[in-house]
């Protein structure tokens, strides 16, 4: 006898479906597994910094705890309903003594263990609700498929994903501006609340429902079909390639086309929203995006291998076009082959598998293996062998069309194609970027489209345009050992021989460069120049403090302040990655070790070092620490200051950069220096010298003003401002937002 049958119980069939209910037990689940998963990388940010693996890190641990979570649903989903919902509700209850969710103190990690040490710090922070939470979109749908009058449960799983996609925006747009982080620690925590409710009340709405199979009058499901490893193969492959280049797509856009605050956002939020279009009961948007998705893969995937610092909004929103077109149509493959409603969970389990294997690839293997984003156009080559390729003309089918004259037609449009990606490759080397090179671009996606009916044809030119657009340089900076990857970054090294320089950018962004001239190898450059802030301060250090002033420098980068050294000084370096050391310590760059004397270097994380140091330990303490064009939040937040200050004697002056092109930091640090009774000032340098000077914004506090007169005593020359009217909120480590400061008209507008 079934449960459905016990008696006293209503029949099956007049139990009420309570599709809203399920509906609203995944959404509010899949809202709250995405708003938690910001708010912990944000609670980590002091500890960790901003550099884009951070994110990876987290994403990896969520989409591993999220297989678990899946594979925990898959075993609840063979038991019989109420035992399952026993164990379930009762495992939530359990896990909510972990809550509210705060950041475990582990201990800082030695210097390149990062790539572990981030992931274990997410997992045991967020670790059990996260796996709970994260089994209600398969399970939920395995519980509403067990009433006979449910009808097909898949829809749900966009339902979910909607949820997922509203929780992720409604971080950066309502919860971090808005709430503190304690705040919003304790606003998730109800929601658990509210989900734990919901959850008892989908139980109870299927405790009288017996699996369809057990009810006697209910339509005899379809047998289960044996699911063999091919096909098992399939499912992994169509979710992990997704998965893999939304991660490679945030980390190629930061690192070699558009830093922009918050662009971690964006590709998420489209991944999520293909789920919504690939499940859907309603095919048109799926099938439409999947007869597109050549012609995109062509004109947005060819730009993969462009690793030249290219800002452009243009070649931004091709990648995350590329990212939305390619995760929907190979979704929409994926949601074809999907099994009966009966094996649904293991389908579930298989499809996050696939996930947490292609954030395996990006965020462990990647950063290790290679020494470039090549994860990223390999990631482009599997998602063009995988693409469902439907041709808009067959042209193969003509009538009369001999098929010896259908294979030379082809070599000779890939011949044709060869020729035209050689021009694009003309015009790129000459840094051309004449609508010329459009035009030969465009002809080559017009073949592309006619070779879709050969998946090799269209491969390979896909792959020939790569090489055509930037692919070629590419591979020959690797040959050369010109790049430099670690956790935080990835580093290029280029020598321009006609001006005498070598340069060092970290993504899109100069860090530095200095003169191959030995004559001038001790000349400051860049921001650093003898008019920025920098220079007028460390120039005027011993005028200031005497002979032994003592000089702190958060973020080493090309060394170039070290040009500043005078003897009888006591310098100290803070650097977080020890690659950015070596490049000082093997001779690629020579300011640390020929113009300072070899100072002392700290690896580490500059505010936690910093906090160990004795207090009054510096006269000047100069913090340059930005990760591309990511903003260093935790190193500007007003308890970060204190630290700063803590580290400085009574007399003492701290000097930050925030030259940016997003971000307007005037107003942070202008609300921290009223916060604290500080004296504050900012120096803009604009320097006529172009080649070997770059405009920069550095802002001095100090709580002597007499500093600062003695300062513009010594140079007339290099005015002082006043800074921006303050904020209205001061930057904490609990509380900060970057929003309000994002200056959009460069966002949006033309880049250089």
């Amino acid at each position: 006898m079934s449960e459905g049958d016990i008696a006293g119980n209503p029949p099956v069939r007049s139990v009420p479906v309570n599709r809203a209910l399920f509906v609203a037990t995944i959404l509010t689940g899949s809202f709250l597994l995405f708003l938690v998963q910001p708010m912990v990388a944000r609670m980590a940010l002091p500890r960790l910094g901003g550099a884009p693996n951070v994110w990876n890190s987290a994403m990896l641990v969520y989409q591993a705890l999220l297989l678990a979570g899946y594979g925990y649903a898959h075993k609840l989903g063979q038991m019989p309903l109420r035992r399952a919902a026993k164990i379930h509700l009762t495992l939530l209850v359990v896990a909510a003594v972990t809550l509210p969710v705060t950041l475990v103190a582990l201990p800082a990690p030695a210097p390149g263990w990062e790539v572990l040490w981030v992931p274990a710090l997410f997992a045991v922070t967020i670790g059990p609700v996260f796996f709970l939470v994260s089994a209600q979109a398969p399970l939920m749908q395995r519980w509403f498929a067990l009433h006979p009058g449910a009808g097909e449960p898949w829809a749900l799983y966009a339902a979910s994903n909607i949820g997922s996609f509203v929780g992720l925006i409604a971080y950066p747009i309502l919860a971090e501006p808005l709430l503190s982080i304690h705040e919003q620690s304790l606003t998730w925590s109800i929601g658990y609340g509210v989900l734990i409710a919901l959850v008892a009340l989908t139980a109870w709405a299927r405790w009288h429902v017996a699996p369809i199979a057990q009810v006697a009058d209910a339509p005899i499901e379809d047998q289960a079909e044996p699911i063999g490893w091919q096909r098992i193969t399939l499912w992994l492959a169509l979710s992990a390639v997704p998965s893999g280049l939304m991660l490679s797509t945030t980390t190629h856009l930061t690192t070699d086309v558009f830093a922009m605050p918050l662009l971690w956002v964006i590709p998420l939020g489209l991944y999520l929203l293909s789920f919504a279009f690939a499940f859907s009961d309603h095919r048109d948007v799926a099938n439409a995006v999947t007869r597109v998705a050549p012609l995109i893969l062509i004109l947005a995937g060819g730009t993969a291998m462009l690793s030249h610092s290219a800002s452009s909004m243009t070649l931004a929103t091709g990648s995350v076009a590329l990212l939305f077109v390619v995760a929907v149509a190979l979704h929409a493959k994926l949601y074809d082959s999907r099994p009966p409603a009966s094996q649904l969970t293991l389908f579930y389990f298989v499809m996050s598998a696939g996930g947490a294997l292609g954030g395996v690839f990006t965020a462990l293997i990647a950063p290790v293996v290679f020494d470039w984003v090549w994860e990223h156009p390999l990631l482009v080559i599997a998602a063009a062998l995988l693409l469902p390729l439907k041709p808009v003309l067959d042209w193969r089918r003509l009538p009369d069309l001999d098929p010896g004259m259908a294979r030379a037609g082809v070599v000779m449009l890939l011949l044709v194609s060869l020729f035209l990606a050689f021009k694009v490759h003309e015009y790129i080397a000459a840094t051309d970027s004449s609508l010329s090179r459009l035009w030969f671009v465009g002809g080559i996606a017009l073949i592309g489209m006619l070779l879709v009916p050969w998946r090799a044809a269209f491969v390979t030119l896909l792959v020939v345009l790569m090489f055509a657009q930037g692919g070629i340089e590419t591979v020959k900076a690797s040959l050369e050992g010109a790049r430099t990857r670690s956790y935080f970054g990835i580093y290029t090294v280029r020598n321009y021989e006609a001006s005498r320089l070598r340069t060092l950018a970290h993504g899109t962004t100069l860090h530095g460069q200095q003169s191959l001239d030995k004559k001038l190898e001790c000349a400051p450059m860049t921001y650093y120049g003898a008019g920025s802030g920098v220079g007028v301060l460390l120039g005027n250090a011993q005028m200031l403090y005497g002979r032994e002033a003592r000089i702190g420098v958060v973020g080493l980068g090309t060394g170039t302040t070290a040009a500043y050294f005078q003897p009888g000084e006591k310098w100290r370096f803070y650097e977080i990655d020890p690659a950015v050391l070596r490049l000082s310590l093997n001779g690629t760059f020579t300011y640390l070790t020929h113009c300072a004397q070899n100072p002392q270097v700290e690896i580490g994380d500059a505010r936690l070092e910093l906090g160990k140091t004795a207090p009054g330990s510096f006269d000047i303490l100069a913090v340059d620490a930005f990760s591309s064009d990511a903003i260093p939040l935790h190193l500007l937040t007003d308890e970060a200051v204190g630290v700063y200050l803590r580290a400085l004697s009574p007399k003492g002056v701290l000097l930050i950069h925030i030259s940016n092109r997003y971000i307007e930091l005037e107003p942070v640090l202008s609300a921290i220096a009223k916060h604290r009774g500080l004296t504050a000032r900012v120096r803009d340098d604009n320097p006529y010298d172009r080649n070997l000077l770059t405009p920069s914004s550095w802002v001095l506090l100090t709580r002597d003003p007499t500093q600062l007169k003695a300062l513009a005593a010594a140079r007339p020359d290099a005015p002082w401002t006043p800074l921006q009217p303050p904020a209205p909120r001061v930057w904490t480590d609990d509380h900060a937002s970057i929003l309000p400061y994002i200056l959009w008209h460069n966002l949006l507008g033309p880049q250089q």
